[in-house]
């Protein structure tokens, strides 16, 4: 097997949306010959920075022979922009003209090709990115979306998911578009995410690092959590988009070990506001992939998000840290076993955290590097503390925060000869000490015998 399909299938069940700017520039081939297919060329001066693409369909039926190969499920990014007309406002307005899309969408119907959802438009929600259209407007073109899937897979087992806007969140216009789509013609909001700023800037560490900063992102999920749930519908939130700094992120920061601080306090943060799917930016390609953009091997966000996909379950529960803002903590139950699996981020680069955990909340007891300390039993933890918990503790290669290179419980995480992903292997802990969580370090650890009633 290809090493590319053995790092997709590492993730089984993965999603993979193709999308981005140039959607709501682009065609599809119709199989007309009169209808010439031509790709895109630059062109400054025009939207986005190209021409109109056109995308062939032997080039799509190319893409779902590897889709079918890959086990993904596909989310397709539609073209929104066609047919729009300036406005006085700035905006483009008028409806969405469907011919093409839909055309493209029978085609894939017909060919019998899998696509998990269909996606309407990429950031032109709010004031947009390059161009920006009406939420009422939106509305009506995602209940014509919704239509035209309805009709083209009529007598199927299943439907796709209606997606939509793919863009920044902006509340009033979010709460305008679930509010005239609801309560189930659409079922996904997507959100993007570039919180860190642009990936020129000088500070992206010093953002990573700071829990404040870190924090900002919360208001966004827990907004759209509260629209969702006042609105009353069963649309759900994605992150349909988060790539941390925006322009391709920055060489040795957001392909290097520190952006799996970012990154991981990401995937708890939203989990915790009921977010269901997290889509990062980008499987391959930019300086924030998971995998390099020349060997192809796993950069170590690879590694970070597959620990995650692996140890965290689907349900979210209340972690607290009684301590410095510096650990973050997250908890869920384990996926497909018994107990509760902790993630554990410590943004400082001095202190080690000796962390014992109770059912009340996270009991700290915190260290210089060098520092050791004795411990005493904690009350509460009671027989069951007795038994083995498993730990992964991830670390930068030779110290270096900006390392591409990530070591899992002291040794250095890389595909073998034949490209194949190396085992995840834990250490086994007894179940009384504390979890040591060394400086600049990030630690799973999978508590088999923690009880906690939401995970019975």
């Amino acid at each position: 097997m290809p090493s590319k399909l053995i790092h997709f299938a590492a993730f089984s069940p993965l999603k993979l949306r193709l999308g981005g700017s140039l959607q709501d520039v682009l065609i599809y081939d119709t199989g007309d010959p009169r209808q010439p297919c031509t790709p895109f060329t630059k062109n400054s001066s025009a939207m986005f920075g190209f021409t109109q693409g056109c995308l062939p369909l032997h080039r799509w039926d190319e893409l779902n022979a590897f889709f079918q190969k890959s086990g993904a499920k596909i989310i397709f990014g539609l073209n929104a922009l066609n047919g729009r007309v300036p406005m006085s406002d700035g905006s483009l307005g008028g409806p969405w003209n469907y011919t093409n899309a839909a055309s493209f969408i029978r085609y894939t119907v017909s060919k019998g090709y899998d696509i998990h959802g269909w996606e309407l438009g990429n950031e032109l929600s709010g004031s947009g990115v390059g161009a920006r259209v009406d939420a009422d407007q939106y509305a009506q073109d995602v209940l014509a979306l919704k239509q035209i899937i309805d009709n083209s897979y009529q007598g199927h087992a299943s439907k796709p998911l209606v997606i939509a806007p793919g863009g920044f969140f902006d509340a009033a216009w979010f709460t305008e578009l679930i509010s005239r789509t609801k309560p189930n013609q659409m079922d996904v909001m997507t959100h993007h995410i570039y919180n860190l700023g642009p990936g020129v800037d000088t500070h992206l560490i010093d953002k990573i690092l700071d829990p404040s900063y870190l924090d900002g992102e919360a208001g966004t999920f827990s907004s759209l959590q509260g629209i969702l749930k006042s609105a009353g519908t069963s649309t759900v939130a994605w992150v349909g988009e988060a790539g941390g700094a925006y322009n391709s992120g920055h060489h040795l920061v957001t392909d290097a070990f520190v952006f799996s601080f970012w990154y991981l306090d990401q995937l708890g943060m939203s989990s915790k506001y009921d977010t269901k799917t997290y889509c990062r930016q980008t499987l391959i390609g930019g300086n924030y992939g998971l995998l390099n953009t020349t060997t192809f091997e796993p950069n170590p966000d690879y590694y970070s998000a597959l620990l995650w996909n692996r140890l965290m379950g689907t349900k979210v529960l209340s972690a607290t840290f009684n301590g410095t803002n510096k650990i973050r903590a997250y908890a869920h139950c384990a996926r497909d076993s018994r107990g509760i699996t902790l993630l554990l981020i410590n943004l400082s680069g001095n202190n080690t955290n000796h962390i014992y955990v109770t059912s009340e909340g996270v009991q700290p007891y915190s260290t210089k590097k060098e520092g050791r300390r004795r411990f005493g039993r904690i009350p509460g933890l009671g027989e069951e503390a007795q038994l083995i918990r498993e730990e992964y503790h991830l670390t930068p290669k030779d110290g270096s925060l900006q390392s591409q290179h990530v070591l899992l419980n002291g040794n250095v995480l890389a595909p073998d000869a034949n490209g194949e992903i190396p085992k995840l292997e834990p250490v086994q802990v007894e179940g009384t000490q504390p979890i040591t969580v060394a400086p600049y370090s990030i630690v799973f650890a999978h508590i088999p015998r923690f009880y906690a009633p939401a995970c019975r």
